[in-house]
């Protein structure tokens, strides 16, 4: 059994701001509840508060049953960590500290092999089956043959980072689905995996009886998995949250109606408040001249004050307004061509041309060279000339090929990376990246460079540097830069995986008025629809068009 009750929680930022005002929402047991809202409106900060990470400021948390909890880093480890070290970082902490104690005694013992040693590596062992480590183990085992087909002792020493995001999520969601806790935080479990792992998570989410608490922007995996969702409201004096009682399906409509009612509520509130003011104001005038009516001016002020002490009704949450501009321009009518292309290692030879004006979503399993045919085609293709040359300064890592990828006349790529790997952005902050420009994009005023933040919904963040914002955040600043950049070929790797749901549909709108051409890598099932033609890249190495959507090695094609 597991449940959470979140009462009346606030949260204040350390530079003064409140994140969250008196947020309030209940979980009950077997729940599988979605945590949605605007990228930095404070849902990680709410997952930390329900995990413990973060004691509440003002409010109270409580819940029942043990907790497995996947935090949002998962899938992005590069260090030089193991397997073993990712599957204790999700374990419970008696097992953390118990594995802690051991891996201490067996370095000890390596250098000194005296009898106390000896004993103390003796009771670490102890202590490590105490706290349930041996049975942990067996689970792990269970988790890295189902996601690498290998035993726990054969990978347990593998470095994380060799594993693909989409691997990392999988062994650690095995873990937690597989595992004895029954109450699951998942921030952003969706992320880096295609959509085969997408669609086994949603199966997993409907099969389990734990209850679940996820945050996601997935609008398909929202649709068929949540049973309920709550959405963190941004608000002048601090974010709420509102909880939808069904599922996604009907989330829209609700809160479409919701809007309407609280404005009509407030409406009504305001009429009451100026007849009440002006009630006031009458007896007031006609008392100066008759004091028979000093009595009935005292009730008007008592039942204004009254009124005013109770308040207006629930103000309506901000909304998001995202405005993507991607303008872009005109070039030759072939956009791409590629002949006999072959990344090497990756995929047979295949040829591709993409006109201009067209939107191609380029599908198929993680490590079937997608991201590597976009980044060739970001650095200018395979030869390039000086006007095919990158519109910013990140820097591409060279891809081995065979074979010719060439861009058309006045073709400039702009690469969304996956990864929001932008060393040249870190340590500055959004309005001096804006205001200095680059060697490719000139720069602007502050004042200029506040109203296009404003349109992506980053004023707040105009002085913060670029590698403190949300993934999100980071997203939207990508597209800005890209939108300002005089782009005409678009090179978009996952885009949608950190953008909430207004961002979401308004890259989708800008898309749609952009003069130029359009790459996507997506796992995005809702986003792909929107798209003109579709190319995957097969696991077997072979590259095909499909005139709808594949998602499935072999999946038949269905035409006409």
């Amino acid at each position: 059994m597991g449940h959470i009750e979140v009462v009346k929680v606030s949260h204040t930022l350390s530079d003064g701001r409140v994140l969250l005002d008196e947020v309030s929402f209940r979980i009950a047991d077997g729940a599988k509840v979605a945590l949605v809202g605007a990228n930095g409106a404070g849902k990680t900060t709410l997952l930390r508060l329900v995990a413990g990470d973060l004691k509440p400021q003002e409010g109270g948390i409580s819940r029942s049953g043990t907790m497995g909890v996947m935090r949002q880093f998962i899938g992005q480890v590069r260090d030089e960590s193991t397997l073993r070290d990712l599957l204790l970082v999700v374990s419970p902490p008696a097992i953390q500290s118990a594995a802690a104690e051991l891996d201490a005694a067996e370095l000890a013992l390596m250098e000194t092999d005296d009898e106390a040693t000896q004993m103390r590596y003796a009771h670490a062992i102890a202590d490590w089956s105490d706290a349930g480590g041996y049975d942990a183990e067996v689970l792990w085992d269970v988790c890295t043959v189902a996601t690498l087909g290998l035993a726990f002792e054969q990978v347990k020493y593998r470095e994380t980072r060799t594993l693909s995001g989409g691997e990392q999520k999988r062994i650690v969601l095995e873990m937690l689905f597989r595992g004895p806790d029954e109450l699951l935080l998942l921030d952003e479990p969706d992320n880096y995996l295609d959509v085969p792992r997408k669609e086994w998570l949603e199966e997993k989410l409907a099969e389990s009886p734990k209850t679940v608490l996820f945050v996601s922007h997935d609008r398909e995996l929202l649709a068929r998995s949540a049973t309920q969702i709550v959405t963190v409201e941004l608000g002048a004096a601090g974010n709420t949250t509102w909880t939808h009682g069904a599922g996604f399906g009907t989330y829209h409509d609700a809160r479409t109606e919701r809007f309407a009612r609280l404005e009509e509520l407030r409406r009504r509130w305001d009429e009451d408040h100026a007849k009440l003011k002006a009630l006031v104001l009458m007896y007031k005038t006609k008392a100066a001249f008759n004091d028979g009516l000093a009595s009935r001016l005292q009730a008007a002020r008592t039942r204004l004050a009254k009124f005013e002490e109770i308040g207006p009704p629930q103000e309506i949450a901000l909304e998001q307004s995202v405005r993507m501009r991607l303008t872009g321009g005109r070039t030759a009518k072939r956009a791409v061509v590629c002949q006999e292309l072959e990344l090497t290692g990756l995929m047979a030879p295949f040829d591709l041309e993409v006109w201009f004006g067209e939107t191609v979503a380029i599908l198929g399993a993680n490590g079937s060279g997608k991201s590597h045919f976009l980044r060739l085609l970001a650095a200018g293709g395979s030869n390039p000339e000086l006007e095919h040359l990158p519109v910013d300064d990140l820097p591409i890592a060279p891809v081995k090929h065979l074979g010719v990828a060439k861009l058309g006349a006045r073709v400039r790529p702009g690469w969304f990376a996956q990864t929001h790997d932008h060393p040249e952005l870190l340590g500055r902050t959004l309005v001096e990246i804006l205001h200095r420009g680059d060697s490719h994009r000139d720069g602007m005023g502050r004042e200029q460079a506040s109203r296009k933040l404003d349109r992506y919904e980053l004023a707040y963040a105009a002085e913060q540097t670029f590698d403190t914002l949300s993934g999100g955040q980071q997203a939207r600043f990508q597209i800005l830069l890209l939108e300002l950049s005089g782009a005409t070929l678009l090179l978009l790797d996952e885009p949608t995986d950190n953008l909430d749901l207004a961002s979401a549909e308004a890259l989708e709108q800008g898309l749609r008025s952009f003069e130029g051409t359009v790459l996507a890598v997506t796992h995005d099932r809702w986003f792909a629809r929107s798209f003109d033609r579709y190319v995957v890249f097969s696991e077997d190495g072979t590259v095909r068009e499909v005139p709808e959507p594949v998602w499935h090695e072999g999946q038949p094609v269905r035409r006409g």
